[in-house]
C-alpha cells in the first residue's frame, strides 16, 4: 500500500479525475494539496487528508509551506503523485517539496483500465 498525493485546484474537469483516484483501493492514505475553496467544496473519503495552501504565495513560500505540512503526514520513502489538477506554480512547489523530503515519486493517473502509473 502506498500514499497518494494529488493536487486539487484549478482546471476544468480535474476534480472528477481526482475523485476517481480516491476510489482506488490500492492507496492506503490520500493527501490532497488544495486551497480554501477545495477544502470547503470537495467531498473527500475517510482515507483522505487535506493540506490547505494559499496559492497566492510566491513559489518558494508555497514550497516551504507544503514541505512543512507534508513532513508530518508522510512516513513512506516513496509516494504516488498526481498533478492533473492545479497550476504550474503549484506543481513546481509540490514537486520541490517532495524532492526536498527525499521521497521517491511514481506518477499516476486515471486511464481506461483504472488508476495506473504514467
Amino acid at each position: 500500500m502506498t500514499t497518494l498525493i494529488a493536487c486539487l485546484s484549478t482546471g476544468k474537469g480535474t476534480w472528477g479525475h481526482v475523485s476517481q483516484l480516491l476510489k482506488d483501493e490500492s492507496f492506503e492514505k490520500i493527501i490532497l494539496v488544495t486551497n480554501e475553496f477545495g477544502k470547503e467544496n470537495f467531498t473527500k473519503n475517510d482515507r483522505t487528508e487535506l493540506v490547505v495552501i494559499d496559492p497566492n504565495q510566491n513559489i518558494k513560500e508555497l514550497q516551504n509551506d507544503i514541505q512543512t505540512k507534508l513532513k508530518e503526514l508522510i512516513k513512506d520513502l516513496e509516494v504516488s503523485l498526481n498533478i492533473v489538477s492545479g497550476s504550474g506554480k503549484e506543481h513546481m512547489a509540490l514537486l520541490s517539496a517532495l524532492l526536498k523530503l527525499g521521497l521517491g515519486i511514481n506518477l499516476v493517473a486515471v486511464n481506461k483500465e483504472g488508476v495506473g502509473e504514467v
